[in-house]
């Protein structure tokens, strides 16, 4: 290990939680308005009791997010401990950082304005995201969150002040509650991506099977933002094939190393394993089977 590798490392670290914290500010902001001013019972009257309907508005409200996949997540726990079922809200959760119209406008902008690689990209995601819905919702019936009690707030004995003051208290603990897993998730990605040689990757997915599977590991490993993995993605283009290419997008959209330490601090190990796991066949298996 020497000094050249460490500013490496270094680099790669800051850049990593300098793309992340807006999202993670965003989302940590959010989650603290709906803990304040989102009831338990104005949640069950918004949420279709029908378990394909509660899922499918959950994408839709998906597509209205402009989080990341790291930003996302302290708004998913704040809704599953109000009262979204969790296959809806793992919907949700999936779907803002790929299918909100800024990532598909930049998916579009980054492919030489083609819109191919955005019905691929949005078509798989949306596949993905409703097979790992339907999935959950035979496999888990609790929400899964380690931490099962959450407070309960008398909406109607607080003014508007004590709202605004108890929601920014409860978005900075929820930002040094979710920070930490951040920055443990960031320096890991940062040390992979500096000891890791790209070259070994990219020799290994020479086949159509590895080649989705390299791509994919490869996506968990740069830990890219969403908004800008369509640029680093189109840059491989004269190497990997469409497939691959679409294989990187959405799983790394989905899950890479900074959003798994979040995920493994707000949910129990087991079920974050099986979604990665679910996630990681679904994209494999679609990829390969509709996309050459």
């Amino acid at each position: 290990m020497n000094v050249q590798a460490l500013l490496q490392m270094n680099t790669i670290f800051i850049s990593i939680l300098i793309e992340s914290l807006p999202f993670i500010l965003l989302g940590v902001l959010i989650s603290g308005i709906i803990q304040i001013f989102v009831s338990e019972e104005m949640i069950a009257k918004i949420i279709p009791k029908n378990p394909i309907l509660s899922v499918l508005s959950a994408i839709g409200a998906g597509v209205f997010f402009l989080a990341c996949e790291c930003g996302i997540v302290p708004i998913t726990r704040r809704l599953i401990a109000k009262g979204v079922p969790l296959s809806a809200a793992i919907a949700f959760m999936l779907s803002a950082p790929i299918l909100n119209p800024i990532v598909l406008f930049s998916t579009y902008i980054a492919f030489g304005n083609s819109w191919s690689m955005v019905f691929y990209r949005g078509g798989i995601a949306f596949a993905v995201v409703l097979i790992i819905a339907f999935i959950l919702s035979f496999q888990f019936k609790t929400n899964q969150l380690k931490q099962e009690h959450i407070e309960h707030k008398h909406h109607h004995k607080l003014t508007f002040n004590d709202k605004i003051t108890g929601m920014f208290k409860h978005s900075i603990e929820e930002f040094f509650s979710v920070g930490k897993y951040l920055i443990i998730g960031a320096l890991l990605a940062a040390a992979i991506q500096t000891f890791l040689k790209t070259s070994l990757l990219l020799e290994i997915g020479q086949g159509k099977l590895s080649g989705n599977a390299v791509m994919m590991a490869l996506s968990y490993v740069m830990s890219l933002c969403s908004q800008a993995d369509a640029f680093v993605a189109s840059s491989f283009r004269s190497t990997f094939s469409p497939s691959s290419l679409v294989a990187f997008l959405v799983f790394g959209a989905m899950f890479d190393i900074k959003n798994t330490i979040m995920l493994l601090g707000t949910f129990k190990t087991k079920f974050v394993l099986c979604l990665m796991a679910y996630i990681f066949i679904s994209v494999l298996g679609l990829t390969l089977l509709f996309i050459s």
